[in-house]
């Protein structure tokens, strides 16, 4: 098991950054220099709910430090699993300005129960939370039952027995949810209830106190 007690950083609460000043923070880690995933960012292009690019001119493929660590760590366990797949990366660090959008975007809909609110802080906006799936290694995606970003409840990991029994998800689309949270959790990475492509990497309180939140 990948190890839970990794050192605290120290900006403490309300720390900010800017995403113009992020290249070269010591507390960050590009995506880039962690071998054996594949990046695509869907928040940078098209392929989101909103169906439009939200992070240019922004270089959005970067980590917290920590979230690197376990991200390699997840790869190493998917790889000693499964040689055959990899580690797509849908997601990861999302600034601040973003998540406010995207909450603007969902207002009065009733769907912001998939975002966290800006004023709390996305656990995403300090390069501490994933969005990830899981493909054959140079091709095609697992069958997740569900697209990325599709907001349904048939994203929701707490329902997947009853919709296994209904029909409405296939034992190997459950199969294929459950490989990518065992591989996560192994790596310290925490899933939430309603999707499945989303994980925490750490105490969420911890996170928002003691860690930069980028802008």
């Amino acid at each position: 098991m990948y190890p839970s007690a990794m050192p605290a950083d120290t900006a403490g609460a309300h720390s900010t950054l800017r995403i113009e000043s992020l290249p070269g923070h010591p507390d960050f880690r590009p995506l880039a220099s962690i071998a054996g995933i594949r990046v695509d960012l869907r928040y940078a292009g098209p392929d989101n709910f909103v169906g439009y690019d939200l992070y240019s001119p922004f270089d959005c493929a970067w980590l917290h430090h920590e979230g690197a660590a376990r991200l390699q760590a997840a790869v190493e366990e998917l790889a000693r699993r499964r040689s055959d797949l990899e580690l797509i990366v849908l997601d990861a660090l999302r600034p601040q300005r973003v998540q406010e959008r995207l909450w603007k975007k969902l207002e009065g809909t009733g769907l912001q129960i998939y975002l966290a609110s800006p004023e709390r802080g996305s656990i995403h906006s300090f390069g501490m939370a994933l969005d990830i799936t899981i493909a054959q290694r140079g091709g095609p995606e697992l069958d997740m039952g569900t697209p990325f970003d599709d907001l349904t409840e048939l994203s929701h990991p707490v329902r997947e027995e009853e919709f296994l029994k209904s029909g409405q998800l296939s034992a190997e689309q459950v199969a294929n949810r459950q490989l990518l949270r065992e591989v996560m959790a192994f790596a310290g990475w925490q899933g939430i209830s309603r999707e499945w492509w989303h994980f925490d990497g750490g105490d969420r309180e911890r996170i928002r106190s003691q860690f930069v939140r980028v802008l």
